[in-house]
């Protein structure tokens, strides 16, 4: 039994190139055995971000890279994702079921050489909500790190920290420093059925180099019922979290059905092979599952996407001559982008709501044969993603090799 394809609305946020690319390095992190979370949505956006400045191919490129067909529609895209990772109004209360707690920021750091153009300057003030600072690279690099990292790290309440390496501004032969763009998203959910610290216990977990590690495992009481499928390599458990009407999250955790390194690789290249997999709807079912264990893990994790999105074919952003868009200048042919940056932190824990008891969802009309109860046992690498459900909008993509690894 295979997932059914997502129809309606996900189609109105088609972000098929950023996840080919977290997939992608995904791959690559997991050839080197590290756990890996990064966020479709905000590349998305931040590319975005670099169209409303570019023309010609340039411009071109990037459209078809993001599934667009002009700058209007992909700002007006960009602008309902942003609104989707953004936090509750002011004078909501934060601890009313408004769902995730979310931050979502997006800065650009333009050389003091150039002058903003009012109309991109209105563009990313407006769609894109992002702060945007005139900096001098040349004198001033070790600053401007301290005041980006500054500035994310106050954005997601202290959770990710140094975005920017140090030394990251600091100009090269032949290459200065012309616009850094960065962007982070921070998200932190309350189950809307909480697990019980009380049943957490350390259980073996076992790495694909072979090794075995103790880690803390949570479940839940065996009356309660879990959203599962079972396809012809992995299974799958969907968790919602507490959610707005308006917007719903869910967590999903994808368990390769073997242990070995191939089980994890032959799930990720499923991942490579169809960019909509992630975007489908699976279809799950309400089951009892016993036993059922998830790992507890906490990390963050950065990338700077340049290169790979090179080698993915998205090169002229990268190349000075059609970024005239973003300033007022003579020179602005010689503007390009010079990094992407991109940090995401990710937590799983007991933690939920005390608001969040029971669900339209645990409704079932039928019934297991107690001799045929599945299991869904989490004691191996696995790919988790976090997704808002109205939408269809993968927020977060992952794997996690080690959970103790950056615990």
């Amino acid at each position: 039994m295979e997932p059914s394809a997502q129809s309606n609305t996900t189609t109105l946020f088609k972000t098929d190139f950023c996840l080919l690319l977290t997939n992608q390095i995904l791959q690559n992190e997991a050839e080197k055995g590290t756990n890996f979370v990064a966020s479709p949505l905000s590349l998305h956006v931040m590319l975005g971000l670099i169209a409303a400045g570019s023309k010609g191919q340039t411009l071109q490129q990037l459209l078809h890279f993001l599934g667009s067909t002009n700058v209007s529609d992909l700002n007006l895209l960009s602008s309902k994702m942003i609104n989707l990772a953004s936090p509750a109004e002011e004078g909501d209360d934060p601890n009313l079921a408004g769902g995730p707690l979310l931050s979502f920021v997006n800065g650009a750091w333009l050389d003091r050489k150039f002058t903003l153009k009012s109309s991109f300057h209105d563009i990313v003030n407006g769609s894109y909500k992002a702060q945007l600072k005139s900096v001098d690279f040349a004198t001033k690099a070790e600053e401007i790190t301290e005041e980006v990292n500054s500035w994310v790290e106050s954005a997601t309440k202290g959770l990710i920290k140094q975005l920017l390496p140090f030394g990251s501004l600091d100009n090269e032969k032949n290459r200065e420093t012309a616009l850094v763009l960065a962007n982070a998203l921070y998200f932190k959910g309350a189950w809307s059925k909480k697990f019980d610290p009380a049943m957490t216990k350390l259980r073996d977990f076992h790495l694909l180099n072979g090794q075995i590690v103790g880690v803390p495992f949570m479940t839940t009481k065996r009356s309660m019922r879990h959203l599962y499928g079972s396809f012809d390599s992995y299974k799958v458990v969907q968790i919602p979290y507490h959610s707005q009407v308006s917007r719903k999250f869910s967590m999903y955790f994808f368990l390769p059905n073997e242990k070995e390194r191939h089980g994890l690789f032959n799930l990720i290249q499923t991942l490579k092979l169809n960019p909509g997999f992630l975007s489908q709807q699976f279809k799950l079912r309400l089951d009892d599952l016993s036993p059922f264990w998830i790992p507890k893990f906490r990390f963050s994790f950065e990338i700077e996407a340049s290169e790979t999105m090179k080698e993915m074919g998205l090169e002229l952003p990268f190349k000075p001559g059609e970024l005239t868009e973003m300033v007022d200048s003579p020179n602005s042919d010689e503007l390009s982008v010079s990094d992407i940056f991109h940090k995401s932190f990710i937590e799983v824990n007991e933690e939920g709501t005390e608001a969040a008891a029971a669900t339209a969802g645990r409704v079932i009309q039928r019934r297991i044969s107690r001799k045929n109860i599945p299991s869904f046992v989490a004691d191996h690498p696995f790919l988790f993603m976090i997704r808002e459900e109205t939408h269809g909008v993968v927020f977060f993509i992952g794997a996690v090799l080690n959970p103790l690894q950056d615990a």
